[in-house]
């Protein structure tokens, strides 16, 4: 395959990617809390095609592009008032934590839920940590409030401190289930507790929107339809390269 060509598909194939991740994030733009993932690139050579250039055995193709990984975009998304006190939002860098049925789980989502035993929990029935070691538990019949630090009452009683964790600027850690991000139990006490404001009544919005992945959208679809074309244009000349090898001349 000639390097235009081989090129001109490994840029459809990362086309093709970034369209996969645009579609999972445009499915959940409507989704409390939820965080783009982007593409990172970089350019791949083949290690068959490095060594025959080294060796001198041949010419190594050019460099062709590739998704190397999905960055998860952290920044925060638009606070939207509720009016709803199981509602809570985060104005600042940091997470809940949660327990997930494999260990500990990150989000910014703040949709609450009291179940039957008092425990506050997310609609998937996970418990909200707190920073002291005895977990919240709420009459469930009865109106709660949380403060600014998370610092859950009800009576007038404080009953316990939502625990909010911290991440380095440059951490990745794995997504699970859409709104949720795994972390190692192990990790749990070294995380660096945050200073996120904790908003009742209130839930952040996808930080992706509807208008950005139509324009996103066009731009990949055009990237594609260039590629498409670079390959044909390929084509062309390969053909016509043959033709005239081959023609006999009178």
């Amino acid at each position: 395959m000639d390097p235009l060509t081989s090129t001109a598909a490994a840029g459809m194939r990362a086309r093709l990617e970034a369209l996969d991740l645009l579609a999972n994030n445009l499915a959940n733009s409507s989704t409390p809390g939820f965080k783009a993932d982007r593409e990172a690139y970089t350019l791949y050579l083949g290690d068959d095609s490095l060594d025959a250039s080294l060796s001198g055995t041949g010419l190594a193709q050019v460099t062709a592009p590739l998704i190397e990984s999905h960055r998860t975009d952290f920044s925060q998304g638009t606070l939207t008032d509720t009016h709803s006190p199981s509602d809570l939002a985060l104005s600042g860098d940091g997470f809940f934590v949660v327990d997930g049925p494999n260990g500990p789980l990150l989000t910014r989502s703040g949709n609450l839920r009291v179940s039957r035993d008092g425990k506050l929990t997310t609609p998937e029935g996970y418990e909200f940590n707190t920073v002291e070691p005895r977990r919240i538990r709420l009459d469930p019949l009865r109106p709660y409030s949380v403060d600014p630090d998370g610092t859950v009452r009800q009576d007038g009683a404080a009953l316990g401190r939502l625990k909010l964790a911290s991440l380095n600027t440059s951490a990745q850690p794995p997504r699970r289930e859409g709104v949720y991000f795994s972390l190692d139990s192990r990790d749990l006490p070294s995380l660096a507790s945050s200073r996120a404001e904790v908003l009742q009544g209130k839930l952040e919005t996808a930080n992706f929107s509807a208008p950005e992945a139509a324009v996103r959208l066009v731009a990949v679809l055009r990237q594609f339809e260039s590629l498409q074309k670079a390959i044909q244009l390929g084509g062309d000349m390969s053909r016509k390269a043959v033709e005239e090898v081959a023609r006999v001349n009178p």
